[in-house]
């Protein structure tokens, strides 16, 4: 006999319930599965099931019974609605129709759907995956990794616009090359699982399991991931735990209740973006999160997730104003529950998945965000430096003759730059809504803008920490970014713009090379200051230091004015070697100092060691000695 629930049990559904199921998109949802009849041998048909414990009645609605709905049946003892209905098989389009408990009937998405419509069409769609991966070498060598001292240099990419129009295909044809080509080790997706509104840009999320079908299939993304892969380029997906939108049709009040997100509004709804919360201390909802974050990195080799909005699932109370939030149990305003989610899934990850990481976009100075579990910490692998962010952009949007009187905001960061394993972000929210593109950001004519862009990159990429460039950054894209069009590739081969671009292909392919520039970038021993306190010349000066005991010098002059003639106290005698100025010709700079290739060290009468270099203006150099001699 045929089981009417396609073999699917209250017993398949306890893990689900306590919320320790991590793998719930293979219980719930909707599966082609093979059954045995007795007296008919095999039958093939899909089994439906979801979570909708308060729902009066459920119906199964879809183009294979004309939208009229087919009752489905409560699985004794789970709140699970299931149904197997023999002959229907991946393509085809359903909902649930569901009765409240007001006796008012609402039709729903699956929220375990692994494909959907197109929007505005919001229909669940059956699939199967037929896709044959060829990146075991790279999940091996992803095991045996070690992020942290190894390099990462991050392109955060919407696909949707990086060349409007593209397909997932067609992107895997044309991205890992570009990428490879640059010298970019990762790639970071902006969020690609299902969203009605292109304007949300992926993170207001309605199918957490489904990806974007504007693009294409979840074959076709799993082909962009596995090219990328191929190409030796690690990907991260932006995931977005912490709000869901409202929709009708998606996962609010799903069954009539407040079933996926916190009913007390104080908790459960976020003003500001106009978004419901996720009830974080629900097994179920715990069990939902966990097991999207697994699957992505499961079904679709994602090497990593980035955590959107982190700070507004800390703290009860995120944009609320007094009377709008209830303290926890202690009378903080810490969201333990959330807390004690986000420690869970990262946990899980880390300990499933070695090799892979979990980037914490978070804005605040809670403690201990990228340190492990079992230390206290949230467990994070990484989190984004926001502060380094807004303090350098601030300073770049002066006029050189004010940045002298701000100087320390471009040293600050060393304050505290060991505390969290830091990411240095230049993201997508820095060139949109009237913050205008990094190239307008900087005063002065082309030159001096062409010119700060490069030494301010330069800077980043010698900083300790990751690096991580939106798309058309790294050529100096004028207009502020607009998920609608393409970004601006006519620009390519102009001057300025192809400069930018040559410089940043240039530092990716010098970072790589030298061990100084990447392999202690969260540990004090891979960094020391040279002179933090030329506050009047604009410049910066420091030595990188990589577990090989190698030497970088950094001097930046963020000042129109030449500096020849500048002093470096260095550790080594004898020759350094010009291995970035980004004032070189080739970069589109001015080429004032470019011939100089490297400088010899002279010694002072109190016996110290000196770099006496030509700095250009506007323009970083870095420099490593090549032939030594001992110090007297």
């Amino acid at each position: 006999m045929i089981d009417k629930f396609g073999n699917l049990t209250g017993w398949d559904l306890e893990g689900f319930h306590n919320g320790g199921d991590t793998e719930v998109w293979k219980r719930l949802g909707s599966h082609v599965v093979t059954i045995t009849d007795d007296e008919r041998g095999p039958v093939t048909g899909t089994r439906f099931a979801v979570w909708a414990p308060n729902a009066r009645r459920v119906s199964l609605i879809g183009d294979f019974n004309w939208w009229t709905g087919d009752d489905m049946e409560l699985i004794p003892g789970s709140g699970v609605w299931g149904l197997w209905v023999e002959g229907v098989g991946a393509g085809t389009h359903y909902k649930y129709k569901i009765q409240r408990a007001d006796g008012s009937w609402v039709e729903k998405a699956d929220p375990m759907a692994r494909a959907c419509q197109t929007p505005p069409d919001n229909a669940s769609i059956v699939t199967e995956s037929h896709y044959s991966w060829g990146d075991a070498e790279w999940l091996a060598k992803r095991t045996a990794g070690d992020l942290y001292h190894q390099q990462m240099s991050i392109y955060e990419i919407h696909l949707g616009s990086w060349r409007q129009g593209k397909t997932y295909l067609e992107l895997a044809k044309e991205l890992p090359e570009y990428l490879h080509w640059m010298g970019y080790t990762h790639v970071e997706f902006m969020p690609v699982s299902a969203h009605p509104l292109p304007a949300s840009w992926g993170y207001q999320v309605t199918g957490y399991y489904a990806p974007d079908p504007r693009l294409g299939g979840e074959d076709d993304l799993r082909a962009l991931i596995d090219a990328l892969h191929a190409a030796g380029i690690g990907v991260i997906l932006d995931w977005v735990p912490g709000h869901f939108p409202k929709d009708d049709w998606a996962l609010g009040r799903f069954d009539g209740t407040a079933l996926y997100e916190h009913a007390d509004p104080r908790k459960g709804e976020h003003k500001d973006w106009g978004t419901y919360i996720f009830n974080y201390g629900r097994n179920e909802v715990k069990s939902f999160l966990v097991s999207n974050a697994w699957y992505w990195v499961d079904e679709f080799h994602i090497d990593g997730l980035r955590v959107d909005a982190v700070a507004s699932m800390l703290y009860l109370d995120y944009s609320r104003n007094d009377g709008e939030w209830e303290p926890n149990i202690y009378g903080g305003r810490e969201n333990l529950e959330a807390i004690d989610f986000l420690r869970y899934n990262n946990r899980h990850l880390f300990e499933r998945a070695p090799g892979i990481t979990v980037i914490a976009e978070e804005s605040t100075a809670f403690g201990g965000v990228s340190k492990p579990v079992e230390w206290g910490g949230l467990g994070f692998g990484f989190k984004w430096n926001m502060g380094w962010m807004n303090d350098s952009l601030r300073y770049l949007e002066l006029d050189p003759i004010y940045r002298s009187y701000h100087h320390h905001e471009m040293t600050f960061a060393m304050v505290y730059a060991y505390s969290e394993n830091f990411i240095l972000p230049i993201s997508h929210d820095e060139v949109v809504h009237g913050k205008g593109s990094m190239i307008n950001k900087v005063p002065g004519d082309d030159w001096q803008k062409f010119a700060t862009l490069r030494a301010f990159y330069a800077f980043q990429w010698a900083f300790p920490g990751k690096q991580l460039q939106f798309m058309g950054q790294e050529w100096g894209q004028r207009s502020e970014w607009n998920e609608g069009v393409s970004l601006e590739w006519w620009v390519d081969g102009m001057w300025g713009h192809q400069g930018l671009r040559e410089l940043i292909r240039t530092m990716n392919a010098v970072q790589s090379a030298t061990p100084a520039l990447y392999t202690i970038d969260h540990e004090p021993g891979g960094f020391a200051w040279l002179n933090a306190d030329d506050a009047s010349a604009n410049c910066f000066s420091w030595r990188r230091i990589g577990t090989d005991d190698s030497q970088v010098a950094v001097i930046v002059n963020f000042s129109p004015v030449p500096r020849p003639g500048y002093g470096l106290q260095v550790p080594v005698a004898g020759s350094w070697e010009v291995l970035l100025n980004s004032d070189d010709p080739t970069y589109d700079g001015s080429g004032a100092y470019s011939a100089t290739r490297s400088y010899q060290t002279t010694t002072d009468a109190q016996g110290d060691t000196w770099l006496i270099i030509d700095v250009p203006p506007l323009a970083a150099l870095w420099l490593t000695p090549t032939q030594t001699a001992p110090l007297s």
